[in-house]
């Protein structure tokens, strides 16, 4: 009964503290505070293990307090200071802290779910009776992946502790305002998985609720679902003017906190006197000093160290593996297909999911009969969610293994775009390198099928513009077949783009090859007159504009990005040092293109060694069509390559 109070007393005192320090502006960005909330944290999670996980929200204080994660190391991290849990760089919505399984506050609402699920998938494909808990609010239940998490953990029966921090209100709309349905627990019930409603302010209640969940999923092995009602007796955050309650409402809840609440109980029953809350509060007083005077002497990381993290520690490249003296000729198709046989097959880590990977053989055909090969557990096929398997992937590579996501076209990824960008991409730098993702994900991508607009554009100059992920074009059978490996070898995210009009491609390839270098452009034919830089499904027709360009007496270099994150400045620096002359070829849109980087980077490191400006062939800028004639159009040909290397010749 102590521990319940204490625990509940020393976060409301922790947060007044906080709530003073940001007038001061010692605390600055959002702060979201649990006032009112406690009994849900201080009842759920000291329930579970050490070897359990949990994921939250940004209103995360209280749930890392109880946790275990020191007071002195939030409040550093609440300041901004190096010493902080996530090192200074998350601040109050982003605490991270490895050594108690806590993977972070998530600042985008509803973003955390799917990497709950990926964190007990992990658990569960390893083998462990681990749980992990996933604290939300009422207001992810109006987000995609809150559904598609749920159906994906019922589907594959995920050890999961859903909990519902319902307070009434998202931001500032009421729960009546957002919702069809608001009884929220009946949303998770339709899913097939155990759901119950607790009275949210009662801390008895809910770690009752909670023993009995966390039982159910270690007896089960399936999800369980808490709604926990309660209520928030400050505003949203520090911002928050809260015009859309008055204050009658809010001091009629705060007469029945949840503080107040379980402190008269105790009193009333003698469990406890007020000499013992008095001892609560001097303990939780003096802890909140100490960590006030901690962060105040804490330190700034250095301006220096600004780039720290983005990626992890890099590994060696591969041993070329040594040729056998033999040949084959395989298909791109097949060279994909061997690398993810070959990956599964070597590490009990490594497993693909993505929709219709298994039964169906994948849209591409690239993974027919793998799942009869290999298994349903390691070729696994997935719901019609990007967002919730791509965040699934995130999920199990933070916690230990290396899936590689397929997701079925470049365009079908924007629906993952959130997980990819705001968690894959982000969580190693957020987090102060507590956590890192080594996840594959894979892609179509590219025109030329007559597939029309939405399954045919090149997109991944975006992707190339984000940090904390590479970036990949491979154009080769050599490449196809040796840049997996090496990509499930690293320790942060990789995206892997296979254009589509490669699949069919074949070329001989040395029996016995392996894996090969996922950093570094390649020059594919030597030239002196212009270099002709492209990547991925431009290579055959620059390699074939090129020879016609022989034929003209013009002698092309031809250079292959191969990685387009990062890009390689040394080789296309040399090529155009050589040949004095460049033409981008890039699928991708002229407006912000990867190939204005390349150009702006030539210019910045080689304008001198230019005898003409730049050059570009782009796609035009149209959403694909769907008749031959205008899509062949609308993307880089041999012709407009050609076109481009004699304008830039002067020709």
């Amino acid at each position: 009964m102590l521990s319940l109070l204490e625990s509940m007393i020393r976060i409301r005192r922790f947060e007044d503290k906080c709530a003073e320090l940001y007038t001061q502006q010692k605390i600055r960005g959002f702060l979201h505070l649990y006032d009112g909330e406690e009994a849900i944290a201080s009842g759920v999670i000291p329930v579970l293990t050490p070897a359990d996980r949990i994921v939250a929200t940004y209103r995360e204080h209280g749930h890392a307090l109880v946790r275990g994660v020191p007071m002195t190391a939030v409040m550093a991290e609440m300041y901004g200071k190096a010493e902080g849990c996530s090192g200074g760089r998350g601040g109050s919505m982003h605490l991270f802290d490895s050594a108690t399984n806590f993977y972070g506050g998530n600042a985008i609402v509803g973003g955390g779910l799917p990497l709950a699920g990926g964190l007990a998938l992990a658990d569960r494909m390893q083998g462990t009776d681990s749980v992990t808990a996933c604290f939300f609010g009422e207001g992810a239940v109006a987000e995609g992946e809150f559904h598609e998490t749920l159906n994906l953990c019922k589907l594959w029966s995920l050890p999961v502790l859903f909990v519902c921090e319902n307070n009434g209100y998202a931001m500032g709309s009421a729960l009546a305002r957002t919702e069809a349905e608001t009884d929220i627990h009946k949303k998770a019930a339709v899913y097939g998985m155990h759901a119950e409603v607790v009275d949210g302010m009662d801390v008895v209640a809910v770690e009752a609720a909670a023993r009995r969940g966390i039982q159910r999923i270690r007896e089960t092995g399936g999800p369980v679902f808490l709604e926990c009602r309660t209520y928030r007796f400050r505003a949203h955050s520090m911002f928050d003017a809260q015009l859309y309650r008055d204050k009658d409402e809010v001091e009629q809840w705060r007469g029945k906190g949840p503080i107040v609440r379980f402190k008269g109980w105790l009193l009333e029953n003698g469990l406890v006197d007020e000499a013992d809350v008095a001892a609560i509060e001097t303990r939780a007083d003096a802890e909140i000093a100490e960590a006030v005077a901690f962060a105040e002497a804490g330190t700034w990381e250095p301006v220096e160290d600004l780039e720290k993290h983005v990626l992890g520690e890099q590994p060696p490249p591969p041993v070329p593996a040594k040729p056998s003296g033999e040949t084959e000729e395989i298909s791109y198709r097949e060279a994909v297909k061997r690398a993810i046989r070959e990956a599964i097959e070597r590490d009990d880590r490594v497993f693909l999911m993505g929709e219709d990977v298994g039964a169906y053989g994948g849209c591409y055909a690239v993974t027919k009969g793998l799942m009869a090969e290999l298994g349903e557990d390691r070729i696994r096929d997935t719901p019609l969610s990007e967002s919730g398997f791509t965040g699934a992937g995130i999920g199990a590579a933070a916690a230990g293994m290396r899936p590689i996501v397929e997701l079925m076209t470049v365009n079908f990824s924007l629906l993952a775009l959130d997980q990819i960008l705001n968690t894959a991409a982000t969580m190693r730098h957020m987090s102060g390198n507590a956590f890192g993702v080594p996840l594959v994900i894979r892609m179509a991508t590219g025109a030329g099928k007559q597939l029309a607009a939405q399954h045919s554009h090149s997109l991944e100059g975006w992707y190339a513009h984000i940090p904390g992920l590479k970036v990949l074009a491979p154009a080769t059978i050599e490449d196809a077949r040796g840049m997996l490996w090496t990509a499930l070898e690293d320790p942060d995210p990789v995206l892997i783009f296979e254009n589509v009009m490669l699949y069919n491609q074949t070329g001989t390839i040395d029996t016995n090859a392996g894996a090969v270098p996922i950093t570094g452009a390649a020059v594919r034919r030597p030239g002196t007159d212009i270099s002709l830089i492209t990547y991925g499904g431009s290579l055959y027709k620059v390699m074939e504009a090129a020879d016609q360009l022989a034929g003209e007496g013009i002698e092309a270099e031809v250079v292959d990005l191969r990685a387009l994150r990062p890009l390689d400045d040394e080789t296309i620096m040399a090529s155009v040092a050589r040949t004095r002359r460049a033409l981008i070829v890039d699928e991708g849109w002229r407006t912000g293109s990867l190939a204005a980087e390349v150009s702006a980077r030539i210019m910045e490191q080689g304008f001198w060694n230019l005898d003409a400006p730049v050059g570009r062939v782009c796609s035009a800028e149209v959403p694909i069509p769907y008749p031959k004639h205008l899509e062949d159009a609308a993307i880089p040909h041999v012709e407009s390559i050609v076109a481009g290397a004699r304008a830039v010749m002067g020709r």
